[in-house]
């Protein structure tokens, strides 16, 4: 019988360990992207010249004003990482969205560090991944037994 079996049967459920860890994951992910969010806007707004736009953008805004908005940005992604370890759902739909809009918000930041804003989308995914498929598996465990 499973944990979410056994659980189900005394009133209470569980999830596996594995879903769990990528909650958790998650979770420190966000937190991380947040303080580099910060970073980055710090960054542009204490030396405006350190990001260059290569080539014309169809979305351009001033450096400074890029770097107030990642440094809120970052500050909301990294509170919704601590909410996402509080384990309620309402912090995963919560984290879900956040990092969506973190995904979208580096989309147009491309123009002035694209490595950066590539790399911060794909981490972005991870994270929307790790939330979305939380106790997935549990359930497909469960009807095996």
């Amino acid at each position: 019988m499973s944990s979410r079996a056994m659980s189900s049967a005394h009133g209470r459920e569980t999830v596996s360990g594995l879903s769990m860890g990528s909650a958790l994951f998650a979770g420190v992910l966000m937190i991380m992207v947040g303080i580099f969010h910060v970073v980055a806007g710090l960054a542009a707004v204490i030396e405006d010249e350190f990001f260059v736009v290569g080539s014309q953008y169809a979305f351009e805004i001033d450096t400074t004003t890029w770097g107030w908005i990642h440094m809120a940005a970052g500050a909301i992604v990294a509170l919704a990482g601590f909410a996402v370890l509080s384990g309620h759902l309402w912090a995963r739909i919560f984290a879900i969205v956040i990092a969506l809009a973190s995904a979208v918000t580096n989309f147009f930041y491309i123009p002035y560090y694209p490595f950066w804003s590539i790399l911060m989308i794909a981490i972005d995914v991870a994270i929307i991944w790790g939330l979305a498929t939380y106790g997935r598996g549990d359930t497909v465990e469960a009807e095996r037994t």
